[in-house]
């Protein structure tokens, strides 16, 4: 081979340029490794302020998701975007409010500094598109389970006092969506049927259907926990349905219909109402019909009581329920405790992505919700955990604001921190333990040789310590200098 003529200008290996490239990178890689930063006690140590929204993701349990990863084998979508990285993208995007696809990978670009400490990078919008379409749900929705556990173990609260609210909402989707979502000619819908626990504010069931599929063939899923108290709407009207419910010891509070009639075995005395709210008209205990449309024999054959009460509206309810001992105001107030679930769904909707979907396919959409519903129960937890802000809507629209920053949690109503100025003392301390070094190394082939510091005829390096300025009088504009610690 031959070696003779000028390093620089030749195409054959050359023993010295190979010699000094890993001399030089020997020389950078000892002083990234070795660089320290002391702290005014003089220890080895780097102040480093976590993002908001690393915060809030140090809420989701790892190792039941890499246990959920590895039981769907969903380790690598078909354009390798993991698992977590997918559920980082969507929890971004539900938490800054992105109303599209193309404008949330614009939003991760623009923040990709931010989110590479999370391990998060800019992924491509057809990549997460397709991760969307093809990734199983089911991996989503069984996290979701996961963390309404462990939400919720921290109430320690007899089941008896356990009450649930039963209801569903409707989500408008594209037309995209007539394969799986068509409910009529100008509108396809999807349907969340949540079951919410109104004392610790968190959903503990939930399911997503097409919007043509019934309030009641939806819930026949969700398991009965004996002892606690139900209570739900019209929409859940079915003989047979409570008496499972009853069989199971559970209380539960509903409407009458308007044409059902009761069988009267007893009367009770109705109490004054002193400006309570609602007015207690009757208090009366019978049987349901006997029988159902079709001749059918009705599944319920034990007591019920009818709290007939009068609302603000001047509207007259007929409560049904299965408690024969409770006060007819506690009745009547639990009946209109129904509410906190149209708040939630309100809520929801208000501050998460639940009216625009980043994709068509039933798949995307369950993920999507799934999402979402993760997105809460982090909002939830992570207000728990500081006393600064009490509102939730205030709370999750400072976070939004603030989701790449480096701000504390309980700091997002102060103003950003300002970079203390350091002494005297520790500028010299600094000087003599840490040297920052500014090192330029000319390109392998550069275009030009004017672009290039060289000393004789190798490549040279440039060291600068810090706190001096680098003379770049004899230097083209074109030249670049590079910062390391």
């Amino acid at each position: 081979m031959h070696y003779a003529g000028r390093c620089q200008d030749q195409v054959h290996w050359c023993p010295a340029r190979f010699l000094l490239n890993w001399r030089t990178a020997l020389t950078l890689l000892t002083f990234r490794t070795f660089a320290t930063i002391w702290n005014r006690d003089r220890s080895n140590a780097v102040r480093h302020h976590y993002t908001v929204l690393s915060e809030i993701l140090k809420y989701i349990p790892e190792t039941r998701l890499t246990e959920l990863v590895e039981a769907h084998e969903t380790g690598q979508a078909p354009r390798r975007l993991d698992s977590r990285t997918h559920l980082m993208v969507l929890l971004y995007g539900q938490l800054s409010g992105a109303r599209s696809l193309r404008g949330l990978v614009e939003e991760l670009e623009s923040h990709a500094a931010a989110l590479s400490d999370l391990g998060c990078d800019p992924v491509k919008r057809s990549t997460l598109a397709e991760a969307n379409r093809y990734r199983p749900a089911a991996l989503f929705d069984e996290l979701l389970k996961t963390m309404l556990g462990q939400a919720r173990c921290g109430l320690r609260r007899h089941v008896r006092d356990a009450t649930y609210l039963i209801d569903s909402t409707s989500l408008s989707l594209s037309s995209l969506s007539t394969r799986w979502a068509h409910f009529s000619a100008k509108l396809c819908a999807a349907k969340a049927h949540i079951v919410l626990d109104p004392g610790a504010g968190l959903p503990v069931y939930s399911i997503v259907t097409p919007a043509r599929t019934t309030d009641l063939t939806a819930v026949r899923q969700m398991p009965i926990e004996a002892g606690a108290t139900y209570v739900f709407d019209l929409g859940y009207y079915d003989y047979g349905w409570w008496a499972a419910f009853h069989e199971a010891e559970c209380r539960i509070v509903t409407r009458f219909k308007s044409h059902t009639p009761l069988k009267l075995e007893e009367e009770r005395a109705v109490p004054v109402s002193f400006g309570e709210g609602a007015d207690i008209l009757s208090d009366r205990i019978g049987h349901l019909p006997e029988r159902q449309a079709s001749r059918r024999k009705n599944p319920f054959q034990g007591k019920v009581r009818e709290v007939r009460v009068k609302i603000e509206t001047g509207r007259i309810l007929r409560i049904l329920t299965n408690d024969l001992k409770a006060p007819a105001r506690e009745i009547a107030d639990l009946y209109k405790r129904r509410w906190a679930i149209e708040l939630f769904f309100r809520w929801v909707k208000q501050n998460l992505k639940l009216r625009h979907f980043l994709g068509t396919s039933e798949n995307a959409v369950r993920i999507q919700i799934a999402v979402a519903l993760i997105a809460f129960v982090l909002l939830r937890l992570v207000h728990a955990s500081q006393t600064i802000i009490e509102s939730p809507l205030t709370f999750a629209r400072l976070v939004r604001s603030n989701l790449t920053q480096r701000r504390r949690i309980d700091q997002l109503l102060s103003p950003p921190p300002q970079p203390q100025r350091q002494t005297s003392r520790q500028q010299k301390a600094s000087a003599r333990t840490n040297v920052r070094h500014a090192v330029r190394i000319t390109n392998k082939r550069p275009a030009r040789r004017s672009n290039s510091i060289r000393t004789g005829k190798t490549r040279g390096i440039v060291i600068l310590k810090a706190n001096s300025v680098p003379d770049t009088s004899g230097l083209d504009p074109g030249t670049s200098w590079r910062r390391r610690t």
